[in-house]
Parts: structure tokens; sequence; C-alpha cells
């Protein structure tokens, strides 16, 4: 059974997939511009020079952290009629993710701090701080360990999502690989940092599925989907039903 609270964050848990998605490409866009790797000189440039844009992708990147946040909540809320242990341990998952990237936001603005404290961008493109290109490492690595939980988390709510039959099945199982890709690959990165010159291309699994579960949900919402088991299940209990003396 779904009652109507189900039924109405669904819609708004459809919306906030896509809305995340939306202001987490674009923090992501601003630190492809501003962030160069290994290269803390040119990073000080670039965010000294656009400043307002760094703190801007700050600001996105909180308002995802909120927005999650809400979503997580709003999943636990449809989800938890399923299997309320499997429910628990998804929305823990996915509460160390968002803790984790309120951290790396912490480090953007330590990152800013070490930047705007240099007496003069010449000093600082002559001295070359190994502590900032480090700074600039564990910031990518926080992500990384983000994701792994991202992933662990999307994993679990995904496999509710096909043991629920309230989306299409392929579109939740679709859900428990993208989601394994995700976590699994951030791991190999920490463990293989070459790895990372993929970019953010293993992510476009999980892309199309948040994009793809919030368009559902923003348009069609839940509904209960029969297994295609039932039936022949319903069969021979009739059978055996019909089988006993009166």
């Amino acid at each position: 059974m779904i009652d109507n609270s189900q039924r109405v964050v669904a819609r708004i848990v459809g919306f906030l997939y896509l809305f995340t998605n939306a202001t987490a490409i674009f923090a992501f866009s601003v630190r492809g511009k501003l962030i160069a790797a290994r290269d803390a000189a040119q990073t000080a440039t670039n965010i000294v020079a656009s400043e307002r844009l760094f703190r801007l992708g700050i600001a996105a990147e909180l308002v995802t952290v909120v927005a999650v946040l809400v979503l997580v909540w709003g999943l636990y809320v449809i989800l938890r009629p399923v299997d309320r242990n499997v429910v628990w341990l998804a929305t823990f998952f996915r509460l160390g993710e968002n803790f984790v990237l309120a951290f790396a936001a912490l480090l953007e603005l330590a990152i800013l701090a070490l930047v705007k404290g240099a007496v003069s961008l010449e000093i600082f493109r002559a001295q070359q701080p190994l502590f900032v290109n480090a700074g600039i490492r564990v910031y990518g690595d926080t992500f990384n360990i983000g994701f792994l939980f991202l992933g662990l988390g999307s994993t679990l709510f995904s496999y509710l999502w096909l043991k629920s039959h309230y989306i299409p099945r392929v579109l939740a199982a679709w859900g428990i690989f993208a989601s394994l890709v995700m976590a699994l690959m951030s791991l190999a990165i920490i463990v293989f940092p070459a790895l990372s010159k993929l970019g953010l291309t293993y992510m476009m699994p999980m892309g199309l599925y948040e994009f793809g579960l919030g368009f559902w949900l923003l348009i069609k919402g839940i509904e209960v989907r029969p297994s295609k088991v039932a039936p022949a299940a319903a069969d021979s209990i009739g059978h055996r039903m019909s089988s006993i003396p009166h």
C-alpha cells in the first residue's frame, strides 16, 4: 500500500534529484575552471582573479548538501515500509557522504584563505608551497571518499526501489549498477591515483540514473507495479486451497 504522504514526498524527491544535480554540475564547472591540479600558483591566480565565482561554487556545494539531506529524508519516508533495516543503513551511508562533502567545502574556504593571505602572488609563485599543493590533492580525495559513501547508499536505496515495485524494475536495476560503479571507481582512484585521468566519465551511469529517476518521480510518481511472479503464486495458492476438503 502507498499512502498520500509517500506520493507527495515522491514528487519532492523527484524535483530534488534534478535540482541537486544541477547545483552540483555548476559547482564542478567552477572547480574545473579555477583549480589547476598540481599547480598551486596558477590556482592562486585563478581564485584571486575570480574570487566571487569561487565563492558561488562553494555556495552551490553547500546548497547541494542541504538539498541532498532533504532528498535522503524523502527516500527514507518512501522506502521505510519496504525494509526498515536496509533503509536505515542506506540513510547512514548517505549522511556520511554529505558530512564528507561539507568538509570538502570547508577545505575550499581554507584554500581561499591561504591564497588571499599570500603577501604577493609573485612570491607565492616562486615558493610553490608544498602544503597548498597537498591541500588541493586532499581536497580532490575528499570527494572520492564522499562519492564512495554516495555509491554505497545509492546501491541500497536502488535495491529498495527494486524490491518495492514503486518504479520500473529496469530503472531500479540500472540504479544498482550505476551506484556500484561509482562506489568501486571512487575506491579504485584512491588506491590507483592515475585513474583520476578518467575525469568524471565513470559518473555518467549515475547521472543517467538520477536524472531518469528524478523525471520519473516528478512526472509519474510512485505506483505499486504487480510482480510477474504474483499471478503464478496466486494460482498456486488457489489450487492448494481448492484441494482442501470442506
